[in-house]
């Protein structure tokens, strides 16, 4: 089997830690994040767009076995041969895959089988890490994996949240915990100046092929806000009857709502004319100050109409992310210190108007791997920043996140931004 090239991956130096000790502390949290749950909890599958936890821990165990140790490591053989199938998840030259409607039926292999695949694939795995010291392309590979890995991190937290919110228990998958309460933040505008802006990854470390290539694009002035939406300010959106205007919804957007039943963000519960939502903590009152979360691009769209606004788009995000870490900017930057490291890594997930797309010059890898993502080119609009179930070191300024416009289940919320002529 010939080893895989990785799409738009450069090749990488050895990572600030050891190959193997990153490896095997980002296996360790993905399996920390599946111990607070029962085997029952693991095997179910609440909407076809969401995964059992216990697929997660079996696919990402599948990529390093399909993608690195079974083409590199002599003599290996397979956990069990069938996973190849069960836990593919659209990788069409791999082979067949099991449809992802239906992943919530696989009763068997057991969560036991699934914990035990792993171990065997980690077994393999110190090979590879120990035979990437010397192999640039490898390494590389492996961190792909590792991005990967981490994705399937976030996406256990989203699909628990929506699975146990189906539950009329309402149980929390952090009984323990609370929600971070949220001070509250003035709202300032950020101004822009008319201008080229760099967009995309540079070229240092690890990034995604659909952060590539690195390209300028002309901006016109405009202003983003310092901070996402909040609750509090989407709930005057809600009270001023924002689910009932159709004046203020895209015709898709509207659909949706009439269709859905939507009137107000998934999770939120209207309780004694007082707002309380269902998170990872059970059922907790609504912080106000925190940001709006669990929004699809059509409520965020017409929240911005509403607010006489709009959403910026993903080059304007990323350029203003970008000019917070930028000393030459000068007065063009007027955002205070600190905004690039929240725009990047903030409590929810902000949409964009802009429609995922490739950057001029993307080229699709051939081979297996190069399903990553361009296949998914269509019909998505990009999300920037991060969220509070982004796991540490994951996100960057030029990272593209993309989900289906009527998407709610991601910690996804609202950014505004306005057109805004330059002061003379």
């Amino acid at each position: 089997m010939t080893p895989m090239p990785v799409p738009g991956a450069a090749a990488l130096a050895l990572p600030p830690l050891p190959l193997l000790r990153r490896y095997r502390d980002v296996r360790a949290r993905t399996a920390a994040l599946a111990a607070p749950l029962s085997p029952e909890d693991c095997a179910l599958q609440s909407m076809p767009d969401a995964s059992p936890v216990k697929w997660h821990l079996a696919h990402t165990a599948w990529f390093f076995e399909t993608f690195v140790v079974a083409p590199r490591v002599p003599g290996y053989r397979p956990f069990d041969p069938a996973f190849r199938m069960l836990f593919n998840s659209y990788y069409h030259a791999v082979g067949e895959r099991h449809p992802r409607p239906e992943r919530g039926m696989l009763s068997r292999p057991s969560l036991d089988a699934v914990l035990a695949y792993r171990r065997h694939v980690d077994d393999a795995m110190r090979e590879c890490c120990e035979r990437a010291r010397n192999d640039a392309a490898l390494a590389s590979l492996i961190e792909l994996g590792l991005a990967h890995e981490e994705q399937h991190q976030e996406l256990i937290l989203t699909d628990v949240l929506h699975l146990l919110s189906r539950n009329p228990l309402a149980p929390a998958y952090d009984a323990d915990g609370a929600p971070p309460a949220h001070a509250a933040r003035e709202m300032r505008w950020i101004r822009y100046r008319a201008g080229l802006a760099n967009i995309g990854h540079a070229g240092d470390g690890f990034a995604f092929d659909n952060e590539m290539p690195r390209h300028r694009v002309w901006l016109e002035s405009f202003a983003l806000a310092s901070r996402p939406a909040t609750n509090a300010e989407y709930a005057a959106f809600i009270d001023d009857g924002g689910y009932r205007r159709p004046e203020l919804w895209l015709s898709l957007g509207w659909d949706a709502v009439t269709a859905q039943g939507w009137s107000a963000p998934l999770y939120w519960i209207h309780d004694a004319d007082r707002w309380r939502s269902f998170t990872l903590h059970g059922v907790t009152d609504l912080d106000p100050n925190a940001p709006v979360a669990h929004i699809s691009f059509f409520e965020a769209d017409a929240y911005a109409r509403w607010a006489g606004a709009r959403l910026p788009t993903e080059f304007e995000w990323e350029a203003v992310a970008a000019r917070g870490t930028d000393a030459r900017a000068g007065d063009a930057w007027d955002a205070g210190a600190g905004l690039a490291s929240a725009l990047a890594h903030g409590d929810v997930w902000e949409w964009t108007s802009s429609s995922y797309a490739p950057y001029p010059g993307f080229r699709v890898a051939p081979g297996a791997v190069g399903e990553y993502n361009g296949k998914f080119m269509c019909n998505q609009y990009v999300l920037r920043g991060g969220s509070s179930a982004t796991p540490p070191g994951h996100g960057r300024i030029t990272y593209r996140n993309f989900f289906a416009p009527d998407a709610r289940w991601q910690w996804s919320g609202v950014r505004l931004a306005r057109d805004h002529a330059p002061s003379p």
